[in-house]
């Protein structure tokens, strides 16, 4: 293996997310191929100048992300390599905080859709459905439509009546639409059936809710956030 450079991370960037984007930069540009082996972690260290432990808990994030599995006794391997668009949308440096606000999301608004399956008015569930009209028009017109996505689950969020799940998701609303502008452009890059899968998903949370099935509807946000998550790491289809 050819002798890596040094690269000393600034002091006010995370460190764990310095290794964290230098890796996956090194996927992407194929320094790291699909089914190779990473370096050890004393050679990670070294190159980031970090410690052990931090390069530790980076590939511990890459592991949850799907993207490497460690083979006892042999090391790291990749297991998929991120598309390279999406250098063409986001900074690498940004995917940790990407990945962080999928995960609180996950966990939020699961909780706010099976909440909303109970509690929704049927002028809450007219409200859900205008938006999923409007993300159904922009998936046809293959236009971005993240403002549109955003107000599909802020709809879901208000038909909880709890203010504080609407009132989380408006905060991160800027995060939000960084991620949604990321897993959208790359999604109008990719064949119409994923397109259709993803309008597919928004079509079963709402089919959940008016079904009044609290369960359901936490799961299929749960499945859709989770797959919008994994999608953003999948290479060309």
């Amino acid at each position: 293996m050819s002798e890596l450079p040094i690269i000393r991370p600034a002091q006010t960037v995370n460190r764990v997310d310095t290794v964290y984007a230098g890796i996956i930069e090194a996927m992407v540009n194929g320094e790291y191929p699909e089914n190779s082996r990473l370096p050890t972690e004393t050679e990670l260290a070294q190159h980031y100048g970090v410690s052990r432990p931090t390069v530790r808990e980076a590939l511990s994030r890459l592991r949850l992300d799907g993207l490497i599995a460690s083979r006892r006794g042999s090391g790291s391997y990749v297991l998929r390599r991120p598309d390279r668009n999406i250098k063409r949308f986001a900074p690498i440096e940004s995917l940790a905080d990407v990945q962080r606000v999928f995960t609180f999301r996950i966990a939020l608004e699961s909780a706010a859709a099976g909440l909303a399956a109970e509690q929704r008015s049927a002028h809450d569930l007219e409200e859900i459905n205008v938006a999923l009209e409007q993300l159904n028009r922009v998936s046809v017109e293959e236009s971005l439509g993240v403002e549109e996505d955003l107000a599909f689950h802020l709809a879901i969020a208000r038909a909880s009546h709890n203010v504080y799940f609407a009132t989380a998701l408006e905060m991160i609303g800027e995060q939000m639409r960084v991620g949604m502008n990321l897993s959208r452009s790359l999604s109008l890059e990719k064949s119409r059936a994923r397109r259709e899968l993803v309008q597919a998903e928004h079509l079963e949370i709402v089919a959940a809710i008016e079904r009044k099935s609290s369960f359901e509807a936490a799961e299929a946000m749960r499945l859709h956030l989770g797959g919008a998550k994994r999608r953003l790491f999948e290479g060309p289809q």
